[in-house]
């Protein structure tokens, strides 16, 4: 019914299955909790889907029957982060509990890491690439030599032709080898070719090739500490007087004096702040609006508490009794008679 690691969580402490489960329940939801208490985790929760199982009711039907679950204290649906960096997307999760959870227990436990851990996706099984053998091939026998094959075929002698005597010997073959590949040298360093477009950033700043090597050292300082050659171009060209009568010497007092400060790695400080852990939003049952657990009691939102409980089916009047309506028709009796 849904992707593995998607749908149904099951909650923990549950008591074991009995006919019994959810014999106070009214008719539907006694229906649709038999039937979500067999899924398996993972399967889906959706309304859509349950009413494509359930053929006796209908979307409608299914979703206030989850609402009154809900209510009930059987399920809560939250929703999780999935992913990391710019990935992250949020998953729905319904956790379902045969047995009947208030408020608070739902509260502590959507609260926990161990809840956290279940609502995260399973592990994905890897498949080894199809180039991998499923077996390893059999190991080559140890001496060939025993290994008997079937016997060659004769093959009769060919005859050498007689070769003229005045016939000149064939030249030997140059005894000549190919020439070993050599090596690609190695291109300019970052730093180098960031010494190298300046001139092409600013005509004042156009250095000549030994320039760039000597001051391909500081450069190089300047970008082992962090920064980008983007970075390293705009503080070299920031500011420049209108004539520049010696850029290797403007470039060499300017990496001295605007050398940036070292960052220190991150999460190496000790008084750094340990990275928060991520925590699942609850869902409203009914119209899926997120809150923390103890904004949703009953996993309802306010406007979807007020519905609920105003439709709620009111207590019957008490029927009167016989004497009262034999009471009641003779005053009417005499009200009617003329005076």
């Amino acid at each position: 019914m849904a992707n593995p690691g998607y749908g149904k969580r099951s909650a923990p402490g549950q008591r074991p299955r009995t006919s019994q489960d959810f014999a106070l329940l009214p008719v539907r939801e006694r229906y649709v909790a038999g039937f979500v208490d067999h899924l398996p985790d993972g399967a889906a929760m959706s309304v859509k889907q349950l009413a494509k199982q359930l053929p006796l009711y209908g979307q409608q039907a299914i979703s206030t029957a989850l609402t009154a679950l809900s209510v009930a204290g059987h399920l809560r649906r939250v929703r999780c982060p999935v992913g990391a960096g710019d990935e992250t997307r949020w998953v729905s999760r319904t956790f379902w509990s045969r047995t009947a959870r208030d408020n608070e227990w739902w509260n502590t436990y959507l609260a926990t890491e161990t809840a956290t851990k279940a609502a995260a996706p399973a592990p994905e099984a890897t498949t080894p690439p199809p180039w991998v053998p499923d077996e390893e091939p059999p190991p080559a026998p140890e001496d060939p030599g025993l290994v008997q094959g079937p016997e060659a075929t004769a093959v009769p002698q060919q005859r050498t032709p007689v070769q003229p005597s005045d016939a000149e010997p064939a030249p030997p073959a140059p005894n000549w080898a190919p020439a070993a590949p050599q090596a690609p040298e190695a291109g300019p360093s970052p730093a180098y070719l960031a010494l190298a477009r300046l001139g092409r950033a600013d005509h004042r700043l156009a250095l000549s090739a030994d320039d760039c090597a000597a001051l391909e050292a500081q450069a190089a300082e300047w970008l082992a500490r962090g920064v980008s050659a983007d970075y390293l171009t705009s503080a070299l060209t920031a500011g420049l007087p209108a004539k520049v009568d010696s850029p290797v010497g403007l470039i060499r007092r300017r990496l001295t004096d605007k050398m940036p400060p070292r960052l220190p790695a991150e999460n190496t400080s000790p008084d750094a702040p340990a990275p928060t852990a991520r925590r699942i939003l609850m869902e409203c049952t009914d119209c899926g609006r997120p809150g923390r657990p103890e904004h949703l009691p009953d996993g309802l939102c306010r406007p979807c508490r007020t519905t609920h409980t105003a439709e709620a089916p009111a207590q019957p009047a008490e029927v009167p009794e016989v004497a009262d309506i034999k009471a009641r028709m003779a005053n009417l009796r005499d009200l009617l008679k003329p005076v």
